[in-house]
């Protein structure tokens, strides 16, 4: 029977990661493994409040699996009738699903995606860069120390008190350079984002690409409403986590930020990405602060998406594993 573990990561970032709804300086992330007939695999979960995940929380499921026979788990039938039977968090899934997949794919001697059935990733995978919330006045020093003008595409955590001026200064800072702004679900309803919206047109030199849930996923009327209004593509991204009603879905959005800590494992993630392009919407492929053992296990499917913003490792002060390396922009796996 194989062995499985659980490691907390201590992970201090670069700097203060602030988005709408909460700032941090530290994260804490889990590792699972799973060992035996002569090969590993690991899987990387990043508890998100936003789902009241916690640290504690996937540490007692985790126990709560081993006591119901996770030794026993060598098969992906069996992984799932264990968690059928006792259902944890999503980020703690795709931990356990994605070092599982790793292992079996091992012992098959094929890399992971091609185990999976996907198209093999690119050499090297342009992704997004993300600036958090921050004073104005700090903008232009962040993006020449973290010389963010490589990055093809560049995101703005956004609120809905500041968000126009720190738009404003990014778009001084690096006129024309496209942004993809992320709100967070920080406006209340479709008229306050409306007004917003208004405003940055008259911006110079702003450059908004993409739009990212700026409303909360319960508001799925104004979604509707803001679709042929906004005047730039809206994305998914709290609306869609495990499931969707994608022809819904199509109704409020133009894409949808797939992000596996959400979707709850491989298999998940991969027919949600395949769901968003099958509607017709844009499929993009996210994640949270992650060392590059989630994001390496994320360019294992990355294929499949067209758009990327997996700058989870280049939030991290001293990444621990040296997975996926970031050169001009782009992220190539070591």
């Amino acid at each position: 029977m194989p062995t499985w573990t659980l490691t907390a990561l201590d992970l201090p970032l670069r700097f203060v990661w602030k988005i709408s709804r909460n700032a941090s300086a530290a994260k804490t992330n889990l590792v699972v493994q799973v060992a035996g007939r002569g090969h590993t695999g690991r899987g990387e979960a990043a508890p998100n409040v936003r789902y009241a995940e916690s640290p504690a929380l996937l540490e007692a499921q985790f126990g709560a699996l081993q006591a119901a026979g996770l030794e026993r788990v060598e098969t992906l039938e069996e992984f799932d009738a264990l968690l059928g039977a006792h259902p944890v968090a999503h980020a703690l899934s795709f931990a356990l699903e994605a070092a599982l997949v790793q292992w079996l794919a091992a012992r098959a001697g094929q890399p992971v995606w091609q185990w999976l059935g996907v198209p093999p990733p690119a050499a090297a995978t342009p992704t997004a860069f993300t600036l958090p919330i921050m004073p104005p006045g700090e903008v232009a020093a962040f993006l020449a120390v973290q010389r963010a003008a490589r990055f093809k595409l560049l995101k703005v955590k956004v609120d809905a008190a500041g968000g126009l001026d720190l738009l404003r200064e990014v778009a001084r800072v690096l006129p024309g350079h496209p942004l993809l702004v992320d709100g967070n679900e920080a406006w209340a309803d479709a008229d306050g984002l409306l007004e917003f919206l208004a405003h940055t047109r008259a911006v110079r030199g702003l450059h908004m690409a993409l739009l990212e849930q700026p409303l909360p996923a319960a508001r799925a009327a104004d979604y509707r409403y803001l679709r042929s209004r906004a005047g730039v593509p809206l994305l998914a991204d709290e609306s869609v986590t495990d499931t969707a009603d994608f022809e819904e879905i199509a109704q409020q959005f133009h894409g949808v930020n797939v992000k596996l800590m959400k979707a709850g494992g491989y298999r998940r993630g991969v027919e949600l990405l395949r769901s968003t392009r099958a509607h017709g919407l844009r499929p993009m492929l996210g994640c949270m602060v992650e060392t590059s053992l989630g994001i390496a296990a994320a360019l294992q499917i990355s294929a499949l998406a067209d758009v990327h913003d997996l700058d989870g490792i280049l939030i991290i002060k001293d990444e621990p594993f040296g997975l996926v390396h970031e050169a001009d922009g782009a992220l190539v796996l070591a």
